[in-house]
């Protein structure tokens, strides 16, 4: 009887301790929300096809061919996903200064991006190239002020945010990426494989569809 009492108390206790360790590793996927952020959620097909066509492509500072700016650390420079782009005058010279949308397209995500971003817009552009469309997204990192909405279409030239320092962790600069897909999750900002990630420069250097002499920006 005694032998019976501690099997009892033996598959008992085996019971609860593997029921404690399967509910421990189990809890994330168990307390996961049902609803997703919409700015994480893939676009529909619907959405996809109502986004406005972006038929040209200019720089997010400075004039529409990037005068008056430098570019700090170019992209694949140290890993670098993107490009610092910054004012002529250096360090926080340019702190507050308008940052536009690139080309016509629809916000996806504009928010505090977590430590070392500061906020965050990324927009979602429907391109049409050889009979096709191609969606790509820029993104603009570390901006002081958000001046647009998730769901928000905007235009070409359209002020959208301002140039900020990521809560004073950096000089002011605008860490801008150009990329082929449509996740709109944030990213690491350096990493050694670039798939994915377009040359934003190269990119709006050939898609301005403008004469070399096209300066000043008619929306401010």
């Amino acid at each position: 009887m005694l032998n019976v009492k501690r099997l009892v108390l033996c598959l008992a206790m085996f019971a609860i301790g593997a029921f404690v360790t399967l509910t421990w590793r189990l809890w994330p996927e168990l307390t996961r929300p049902t609803h997703l952020d919409p700015a994480f959620q893939l676009p529909s097909s619907f959405e996809l096809a109502s986004l406005p066509v972006a038929t040209r492509f200019d720089f997010p500072l400075g004039s529409e061919h990037s005068a008056l700016t430098y570019n700090a650390q170019r992209f694949t420079e140290n890993h670098h996903l993107g490009d610092d782009l910054n004012g002529i005058g250096g360090e926080n010279s340019d702190l507050g200064d308008p940052i536009y949308a690139v080309a016509d397209g629809r916000v996806l995500l504009a928010r505090d991006g977590g430590p070392g971003w500061g906020n965050v817009i990324i927009v979602l552009h429907a391109l049409e190239e050889n009979g096709r469309r191609r969606y790509l997204q820029s993104y603009y990192g570390h901006c002081q002020e958000i001046l647009v909405r998730v769901g928000d279409d905007v235009r070409r030239g359209q002020k959208i945010a301002t140039i900020g320092t990521a809560g004073g962790q950096y000089f002011a600069h605008l860490h801008f990426e150009m990329r082929e897909f449509i996740t709109p999750f944030i990213g690491p900002g350096y990493r050694e494989n670039s798939a994915g990630w377009l040359n934003p420069s190269e990119f709006i250097t050939e898609h301005r569809g403008a004469p070399e002499d096209d300066v000043g920006r008619t929306t401010k």
